[in-house]
């Protein structure tokens, strides 16, 4: 009797975790994907700073780059330089986030004192390479 109670008892278990593994993975899809690359010449000794609706997310170093998921709506990224020596101010930029869509930026200087992100094109090709 204790073997046909422990099958039942893992067959239930099992039935609980399917439901629950489906919402984690509809929530998980309903964003975009957004990419952050670094201008070459953004600079070797700073890192930028990336916020998503006020939160610091990552400090993108010379040679990495920002590729997550999203959740779809109205965000506001904010970008800057770190450290910052010259008390720049960051910037920021709007973007809505549709599910399904990438969302690709490359951050650079607009002058000697302002970061800024700018929309940038990249073929299916170059955003399979840049796969986290």
């Amino acid at each position: 009797m204790t073997r046909l109670t422990n099958y039942i008892s893992r067959l239930f278990f099992v039935l609980l975790l399917i439901p629950a593994v489906s919402i984690g993975s509809a929530a998980a899809q309903s964003g975009g994907r957004l990419v952050i690359l670094r201008a070459p010449n953004f600079g070797w000794n700073l890192a930028l700073h990336l916020q998503i609706d006020g939160r610091s997310v990552a400090s993108v170093v010379q040679g990495r780059s920002y590729d997550r998921f999203i959740p779809a709506g109205r965000h506001v990224l904010t970008v800057s330089a770190v450290p910052n020596m010259y008390f720049v101010d960051a910037t920021s930029i709007g973007l809505t986030v549709r599910p399904g869509h990438v969302y690709a930026f490359m951050a650079m200087w607009e002058d000697p004192y302002r970061v800024v992100l700018r929309p940038t094109l990249l073929t299916p090709a170059q955003l399979a390479q840049l796969r986290p």
